[in-house]
C-alpha cells in the first residue's frame, strides 16, 4: 500500500510535468526537442535508481547491526521530514501550467541542453524523494510490493494524460488530500520505528560496553499482545501456523494483518514508551498540518 502511495504521488506530478512540457513543445513547433525530453527522463530515473541503491548499500554493507539499527533510525526520521515537507509542497506548488509553459519555451530557447537540464532536474527532485521513501519503507517491511508500486506509476501516467492530452477535468485537491492523510500516518509510523531501531542502537552498545554478546529480551514494553504461541498451546483461528513450529497471530507484526500494518503504519505488537509517544505527537502534529492544508 505504501509503495503504491509514494510512487502515485511522486510520479503524478512528474508525468504532468512532462505532459505540458511536451504539450509546448508540439505546439511551438520544436518537435525536433522532444527526444531530449525523453533522454532526459531517462537519465533523471536512471540517477534516482542510483541514489537508491546507494542508500540501500551503504545501509546493508555495515558490519555491525548496532550500526545497522543505527543508521536505519537516523533514515527513517529523515524520511519523515520529507513526507510532512511533501505534504506541505503539494499543497503550496502544485504543478502551474503556466510558469511549466514559460519555463519550456525558454529553456528551448536557449537550446538542447537547457531543455535538458530544466527536464532532469523536475523529474530527479520526484526521482530522489521515492527512491529515498522506498529503501525507507523496505526497511520496515521486508516484503516489496511491485504490484502497488507499479500500479501508482500507472495510475499516475494515466490521470497525467487524461490532463494534459485529453484536456480532462480532474480534482487533483481530492487525490492529494486523501493521500497526504495516509502519508501522515506512514510518516508516524517511520519516526516510531526510526525511535525502535535507535533505541536497538543503544540497547547494542551498552550491552557491548557491558561484555554481553547475546541481546537480551525487549523490557520495558508499553504492551505486547500475541506472541507467538508453540504447537502444544492450542491457539485459536487467529493464529497460523509457521514453518518453525509456531503460531503466529493475524495482528502480532509479523502475522498476516500485522505485517501491513507495520509496512503502512510502522506498527509494533510490542513498543516501547518514546515509540508510542512520538508516533502520537506526530500524528498530532501531521494532522494539524493536513488540515490546515487540505482543509
Amino acid at each position: 500500500m505504501n509503495e503504491f502511495i509514494i510512487s502515485f504521488r511522486e510520479s503524478l506530478e512528474a508525468a504532468l510535468i512532462v505532459g505540458i512540457i511536451l504539450t509546448v513543445l508540439y505546439r511551438n513547433n520544436r518537435r525536433s526537442m522532444i527526444s531530449i525530453v525523453w533522454i532526459s527522463v531517462a537519465s533523471a530515473l536512471v540517477a534516482s535508481v542510483v541514489l537508491g541503491l546507494l542508500i540501500q548499500g551503504v545501509i546493508e554493507r555495515q558490519g555491525s547491526e548496532a550500526v545497522k539499527a543505527l543508521l536505519e533510525g537516523l533514515m527513517m526520521y529523515i524520511t519523515a521530514g520529507l513526507l510532512f515537507y511533501v505534504i506541505f509542497w503539494m499543497k503550496k506548488n502544485l504543478v502551474s501550467k503556466t510558469v511549466i509553459e514559460g519555463q519550456t519555451l525558454e529553456a528551448s530557447d536557449a537550446g538542447k541542453w537547457g531543455l535538458f537540464l530544466l527536464v532532469f532536474f523536475a523529474i530527479v527532485r520526484e526521482g530522489f524523494e521515492t527512491a529515498i521513501f522506498l529503501v525507507a519503507s523496505a526497511g520496515i517491511d521486508a516484503h516489496f510490493s511491485y504490484i502497488g508500486f507499479i500500479g501508482g506509476i500507472a495510475l499516475a501516467v494515466l490521470i497525467g494524460y487524461l490532463i494534459v492530452v485529453q484536456g480532462r477535468r480532474i480534482q487533483l485537491k481530492q487525490f492529494f488530500s486523501v493521500t497526504s492523510l495516509l502519508l501522515v500516518f506512514f510518516a508516524a509510523g517511520m519516526i516510531a520505528y526510526g525511535t525502535h531501531e535507535i533505541h536497538e542502537f543503544l540497547e547494542e552498545r551498552e550491552m557491548a560496553e557491558a561484555g554481553h554478546e547475546e541481546h537480551e529480551e525487549e523490557e520495558g514494553a508499553v504492551y505486547s499482545i500475541f506472541e507467538p504461541k508453540t504447537i502444544n498451546d492450542n491457539p485459536d483461528s487467529f493464529w497460523y501456523r509457521e514453518s518453525d513450529g509456531q503460531y503466529v497471530h493475524i495482528l502480532n507484526d509479523s502475522g498476516k494483518v500485522g505485517v501491513f500494518f507495520k509496512g503502512l503504519f510502522g506498527y509494533n505488537s510490542d513498543p516501547i514508551w518514546p515509540e508510542v509517544i512520538l508516533w502520537f505527537l506526530s500524528v498530532v502534529f501531521g494532522l494539524g498540518l493536513w488540515r490546515r492544508m487540505y482543509r
